[in-house]
């Protein structure tokens, strides 16, 4: 099912948590509304949900507008953070509540809910738990169980918000590449909310950036990360160093740079660059190289495979190169040593 919402507002007081919001999310797509705390992600998500109503727009589900249909006639499915499930009832029970519960007249008989049931665990890997509760579930199982009882009353729509946030990082990792494979499987139009730009990153076709209660950028997680339009976007998405400086007709002058640094700018000005950490690469000081930014090696961490830098410049410059272990050895530098680092890729924007 496709999703419209066209120039959704919803205030609560004098905050305005969507602020004229029109997006399209069509039909299959597995799309992450991705912003910091207070961005509109969870009111948008809700809005769509039917568990809040917006102050003006629209909200179309196939075609039809769903503005002022309550949430039970949307035929959505709502995952939220904390699970919900019913403590008293078991796992085979909270997966059939909502096929239960149906009017007499759309109710499948006992058998055809028994089945279904059956099939939803076997779905989520899970069937061997069927007549556990909830508290004898780690986290991970709990929101598989809850992703279970939501698909049950077969949605057109699955909506998740934060589903993962309420688990510890492994279990993080596991589950959401586990969602990445259901949805293959089930082509299910499916929308979930997150302030982790990692997961947005590795589960989602589309990702959707807010903040503020707007939409910053919408694209492909490939695009968005490459192809920020935006500081906050650059920013938000994945580690950034900033660098403050200016740009003249020479490219990007930086404090504490010797010279200007090349970058693709349609303006003069104040400014401000951002830089990704791997895209730094670091000359020691006797080499000469001058076209960077003149630093100090301030802290080293090995991370796995990688080696993250933390560097400091005369100016308070504070930046943080990543390289591979092998090229962080044929540097062999120290604590205190000096260094120029080089941009390889910069983006620059207007100081605001």
């Amino acid at each position: 099912m496709s999703i419209i919402v066209r120039n959704l507002q919803k205030r609560f007081g004098d905050f305005a948590a969507l602020d004229n919001v029109t997006l399209d999310f069509p039909a299959g797509e597995l799309v992450a509304l991705l912003g910091p705390s207070g961005c509109g992600k969870t009111t948008l998500l809700r809005v769509i949900a039917g568990l809040e109503y917006a102050d003006a727009g629209q909200v179309v589900l196939h075609g039809e507008d769903v503005a002022e249909v309550g949430a039970r006639e949307r035929q959505v499915g709502f995952v939220f953070q904390h699970y919900a499930l019913f403590r008293h009832m078991t796992v085979f029970e909270n997966v059939a509540f909502g096929l239960r519960v149906k009017p007499r007249r759309e109710r499948p008989p006992e058998a055809v809910i028994r089945e279904k049931v059956h099939e939803l665990l076997k779905l989520v890997q899970l069937d061997w738990l069927a007549q556990r509760f909830p508290s004898e579930l780690s986290g991970g199982q709990r929101q598989r169980i809850a992703l279970a009882r939501a698909l049950a009353v077969e949605p057109k729509v699955l909506l998740l918000d934060e589903p993962f946030g309420a688990l510890d990082a492994k279990v993080r990792k596991e589950l959401r590449s586990w969602l990445r494979r259901l949805h293959d499987e089930l082509h299910i139009s499916t929308i979930f909310v997150t302030h982790d730009q990692e997961e947005a990153l590795e589960v989602a076709d589309r990702i959707v950036v807010l903040n503020r209660g707007h939409v910053e950028q919408v694209g492909s997680p490939q695009d968005v990360y490459d192809h920020p339009q935006t500081s906050f976007v650059y920013e938000f998405l994945g580690a950034a160093n900033r660098l403050k400086g200016s740009v003249d007709a020479n490219g990007f002058v930086a404090q504490g740079a010797a010279k200007p640094i090349a970058a693709d700018a349609n303006f003069a000005g104040p400014a401000l660059a951002y830089v990704r950490p791997h895209d730094l690469t670091l000359y020691p000081t006797e080499s000469g190289h001058r076209d960077g930014i003149v630093v100090d090696v301030r802290r080293v961490v090995t991370l796995g495979g990688s080696v993250r830098i933390e560097l400091e410049g005369s100016e308070g410059n504070v930046l943080e190169a990543e390289l591979d272990r092998e090229t962080w050895r044929e540097l062999n530098l120290n604590i205190g040593d000096g260094v120029t680092a080089v941009p390889r890729v910069l983006r620059v924007f207007p100081a605001q």
